[in-house]
């Protein structure tokens, strides 16, 4: 089995980790392949992680990945800095076994082209106007559900709902529903202009699709990246036909992870 070690900006602490993980691969005759591993080791934290989601993004279906956290335990890290070489051993061992959580198509389709240009999330999209009121109207499988008028939406995955998704009152979604969700970013509701108002899931076989008159200056985000500034003609969100596998050698239960990152101190 062909391991890759996977840093983003490493700091000092980072590093030091990366050289003990890479000194027990080598012990254990695990070779470091960082071309075209079998299973992706993210070392950081999550930010890390969707990096590494992305650098990988064309090996998908081949690779499976293993979060090794340098500070507390995030949503996509099951091992921490100090457990290299129970993690190697797990490898060592590895028996296939995986994990995986639904991903998000993003379909651009820009002013004069006809073919649209795709994009994958792991976490979230959002599309906001740069300078000015977002206006577009939302469509469900090219149903008019609303004309939206605010700072911006966001749609993300299941995994990806307890992020900025959380913070805009969306809810909180199981990674074994295959769904995403849209929810506003400050909608202007008011006797002239009205939106649902509220955040909505939508299944597999749904799609949402945004069309604005005014296609300039849109800000699209994938993840932690911003997709190209160029005039925007139409964009849909669905649930991806690909998905993201994490090795199961103890992957942490979804709902121990949402309870832990934002529960288990205050009780």
């Amino acid at each position: 089995m062909k391991v890759a070690i996977y840093s983003y900006y490493p700091n000092d602490e980072t590093r030091a980790v990366i050289e003990r993980l890479t000194t027990a691969l080598n012990k254990a005759h695990l070779p470091i392949d960082d071309q075209h591993p079998d299973v992706v080791v993210s070392v950081g934290g999550d930010g890390t992680l969707l990096s590494a989601f992305h650098h990988y993004r064309a090996e998908l279906a081949k690779i499976r990945f293993v979060g090794l956290h340098t500070g507390h335990l995030g949503f996509y890290t099951d091992w921490r800095d100090y457990e290299t070489d129970q993690l190697v051993n797990s490898l060592a061992h590895d028996n296939g076994e995986s994990v995986s959580y639904p991903l998000l198509d993003i379909n651009i389709t820009y002013k004069g082209e006809t073919a649209p240009h795709q994009f994958l999330a792991l976490n979230e999209a959002t599309v906001k106007k740069a300078a000015k009121t977002l206006v577009c109207d939302v469509y469900i499988k090219d149903q008019l559900l609303e004309r939206f008028r605010g700072d911006g939406l966001c749609f993300s995955t299941p995994t990806g709902s307890t992020g900025y998704n959380k913070s805009l009152g969306g809810a909180v979604i199981h990674p074994g529903i295959e769904a995403i969700q849209m929810a506003e970013i400050a909608s202007i509701n008011n006797r002239v202009f009205r939106t649902l108002g509220a955040s909505f899931i939508i299944g597999k076989d749904e799609w949402v699709t945004l069309r604005s008159e005014d296609a300039d200056n849109f800000a699209i985000s994938c993840d932690q990246f911003l997709t190209p500034e160029r005039l925007v003609k139409e964009i849909t969100f669905k649930v991806s036909q690909q998905r993201i596998y994490f090795a199961e050698y103890r992957h942490t239960a979804f709902w121990q992870r949402v309870r832990e990152s934002f529960i288990r101190d205050v009780l």
